[in-house]
């Protein structure tokens, strides 16, 4: 639905400031900055990173800037549109760090549901995080369909969890399980319910 112009990869760049500060990785690192409400000066003392203010300013202006050029592809809004118009309730389901969810809401304020990985404390495509979805829309698994342009994430994650999942692979050819826009996926859903 959603794609950032502007890349600047702040919380990366954070991963690798604290690495070059001396701090080893864990294997778990980027999976607790999108699964704890951190903003990046948190997720900076999160990493031990108390002596690198300098650095992280020019991070955080990264990060505004990445924000600030967050947009929708262009068939977000008419296929949530024929959806909603249908009485079918849409949601969002994502894997990022706290900031990023207010151009989200910004741009996307209608939708019946937004489930977060730093409030569901899981990422796709752990079954906690569907589970979530699922009790937002107050519905269960089963009835539900989701894309995404992570096939393990959108499409084999959710099927696992007993939903419907579909890949969004906007560069190739359309298959029984792939759209390449949203807008054929709603067409799907409509035709199917």
């Amino acid at each position: 639905m959603l794609r950032i112009s502007a890349r600047k990869q702040p919380y990366l760049q954070l991963m690798k400031l604290a690495r070059e500060h001396g701090r080893k990785p864990l294997p778990d690192d980027a999976r607790v900055l999108m699964t704890q409400e951190l903003g990046l000066f948190a997720a900076a003392e999160w990493l031990g990173l108390h002596a690198a203010l300098p650095a992280l300013a020019g991070l955080e202006q990264d990060l505004l800037s990445e924000l600030s050029s967050v947009q929708l592809f262009p068939d977000s809004v008419p296929a949530i549109q024929m959806l909603q118009e249908a009485g079918i309730r849409v949601a969002v389901c994502s894997n990022l760090a706290a900031p990023y969810a207010i151009p989200v809401r910004l741009l996307l304020p209608n939708l019946d549901a937004y489930c977060w990985s730093f409030t569901a404390g899981a990422i796709k495509p752990e079954p906690d995080i569907y589970q979530q979805v699922a009790q937002q829309l107050d519905c269960p698994l089963s009835s539900l369909a989701m894309i995404g342009d992570t096939l393990e994430a959108d499409c084999l994650g959710p099927r696992r969890c007993g939903m419907q999942g579909f890949h969004l692979s906007r560069d190739g050819s359309p298959t029984p399980d792939t759209f390449t826009d949203l807008t054929s996926f709603a067409r799907f859903v409509l035709g199917s319910a």
